[in-house]
């Protein structure tokens, strides 16, 4: 598999971190944003193969940016998994609604999260 780029949109240090070692395990460079103005921004940039998109941020939330990201011409094509401490069930399907293409609550499992990634690459499972 090719490299792909992984645009990660948080803004807790620890949680950015567990991403950092995360994405380490597959093939994939990762770029970091605090929050959602400078997450728009690298999109747009470097155009991102997927985002990974914090729900809570300060200033505009991930909802509020996820909804310019799919108006976006440029930007709309691109995949974003929505990462939340909300696991209620509505939650899951308003983000749906909102062009999230997936959703992964908080606290998941590494192997969860990285089997998402290599099946929306088309990799089927992730074996490490």
């Amino acid at each position: 598999m090719t490299t792909k780029t992984i645009l990660v949109i948080e803004d807790n240090e620890m949680n950015m971190k567990l991403m950092r070692a995360v994405l380490e395990l597959g093939p994939y460079r990762m770029l970091e944003a605090v929050d959602a103005e400078t997450g728009l921004e690298l999109a747009r940039k470097d155009h991102p193969d997927l985002i990974l998109m914090d729900i809570q941020l300060p200033g505009m939330d991930g909802l509020r940016a996820t909804r310019i990201i799919k108006s976006d011409q440029e930007l709309r094509t691109i995949p974003v998994f929505a990462i939340t401490g909300f696991a209620m069930e509505a939650d899951k399907e308003n983000a749906k609604e909102l062009g999230f293409d997936d959703y992964i609550v908080k606290p998941f499992k590494v192997k969860t999260l990285l089997e998402k990634i290599a099946r929306h690459f088309g990799a089927g499972s992730y074996d490490h």
